[in-house]
């Protein structure tokens, strides 16, 4: 044991003291800060006001063209010809072309730009004519669209789980899909990672032939060990460092930003020519209230997570599925001289974790399925499947049955990728098949 905790210091120190490490420590935080805080900034300032000539020949739809703090139209009253010319020598940003049609209400229209015009502009122009153009056929069969516009209703459903005793407890689906996805994907991304860092520390060592001085002190399995332990304490502490460090940037961010009210900045939309002050007071009120239930829903959601065994869970389920596939990358490490030798014996342990991620998609969709619960046990899966269910409830027995299983399967792997290194670390110059790992398994020791 005293010889194994060396090789765990000496692969812990020998790591975070590397300029990759620091610089990865440093950088990380801020390319994941930067997902979250990057789009919001954009978005803060504005894309440019536009302006857009309309020549509306149908004269069905000039009037509904209202200028926006982004986009600015301005009818014209030429000739297309004409007004290609005069679109020209202006500074404007595009030509709207209405046609006349013999149809009842023109379906098409063409916009001219000097560059190709943006994907906004188009989708604001042809949400326009859309909704007139439906406006003009509810009329000509004899129906209000005021009517239908009063009837539309946004419906808002409350999850709530309901326990053999009757407590009721609110839950976010919303918020356990992206906690759960969040989590999986992350243990998926991690496992790949330093199982890797472990398979090419071996290599390295094995090519480097420091291996054949290291294993005159301690045994092969001592090393391979304090190599796994070693590279899964690295990426914990790195990990732990980037989500310190992460939310530190967001908070620092969001309380740099100016709090605005966003419920009261946009007026009802309604295509009614007349409101009363009162309507207008009621349609405003209505609104908002539904807004605030929505945030309030998420902030209830999240509020219900139980963070302490999301956050415990993820520590046991990422530990567990990297020792797990560490052992299995590190036996594959010991058996090659080079990456370029891997490819053949990859793709078997590469694949139940990608499998597991694939599965993970649907998981979400019914957290309590058969083929949920199984994936969530067996131990190859479990740590990105479990991962997934765990902030969608799931019951006590199928977390301790899935950890039990998954430390079982870290065992059962590790005593088999132990019998596999303890030769192939040693063996130099012979390209190893999978028939060869198995003599070097029925080794006798």
């Amino acid at each position: 044991m005293k010889n194994t905790w060396i090789i765990i210091q000496r692969e812990y120190l020998t790591r975070v003291r590397k300029k990759s490490f620091i610089i990865m420590t440093i950088v990380g935080p801020i390319l994941l800060a930067g997902l979250w805080i990057l789009p919001i900034y954009i978005s803060s300032l504005g894309q440019g006001k536009k302006v857009v000539q309309v020549l509306d020949e149908s004269g069905l739809f000039i009037d509904k063209f209202i200028s926006t703090e982004n986009v600015y139209f301005i009818p014209v009253l030429l000739r297309l010809e004409e007004a290609k010319q005069a679109f020209l020598a202006s500074n404007d940003d595009a030509l709207l072309y209405i046609p006349r049609t013999e149809l009842n209400f023109p379906v098409t229209a063409v916009l001219f730009s000097r560059s190709q015009p943006g994907v906004d502009l188009k989708a604001s122009v042809r949400d326009i004519m859309r909704r007139q153009a439906e406006a003009l056929k509810l009329k000509a069969k004899g129906i209000d669209p005021e009517v239908l516009n009063t009837i539309k209703t946004r419906i808002l459903i409350h999850a709530i789980k309901l326990s053999k005793d009757g407590t009721e407890e609110k839950t976010s689906i919303e918020i356990s899909t992206a906690l759960g996805l969040l989590g999986g994907f992350f243990i998926y991304f991690l496992i790949f990672m330093f199982g890797a860092q472990v398979m090419r520390g071996v290599i390295e060592e094995k090519t480097s032939r420091i291996v054949e001085v290291i294993i005159t002190s301690v045994k092969p399995f001592q090393l391979m060990a304090g190599k796994i332990i070693g590279v899964g304490l690295v990426g914990l502490t790195q990990f732990l460092i980037w989500v310190v460090f992460t939310g530190v940037l967001i908070l620092g961010f969001q309380a740099t930003q100016p709090q605005e009210n966003s419920l009261s900045k946009n007026p009802p939309i309604t295509t009614q020519k007349v409101l009363t002050p009162q309507q207008m007071q009621l349609i405003s009120e209505a609104e908002q209230d539904q807004d605030k239930s929505i945030i309030q829903e998420a902030f209830e959601g999240i509020r219900q997570v139980n963070f302490p065994l999301v956050l415990s869970a993820f520590a046991f389920f990422f530990l567990g599925g990297y020792l797990l596939y560490a052992a299995l990358y590190a036996a594959i490490g010991s058996a090659v001289e080079s990456e370029t030798d891997t490819q053949q014996f990859m793709l078997p342990v590469t694949i139940p974790l990608i499998l597991s991620f694939i599965i993970a998609t649907y998981v979400i969709n019914d957290p309590n399925s058969s083929t949920a619960i199984w994936f969530s046990i067996i131990p190859l899966t479990s740590p990105v499947v479990m991962m997934v269910r765990i902030p969608f409830g799931v019951p006590w027995w199928h977390l301790a049955l899935s950890m039990i299983f998954l430390v079982v399967g870290f065992v059962f792997t590790t005593w088999l990728a132990s019998r596999i290194y303890r030769t192939g670390i040693l063996m130099y110059g012979k390209k190893v098949s999978w028939s060869e790992l198995i003599r070097w398994f029925r080794y006798q020791l």
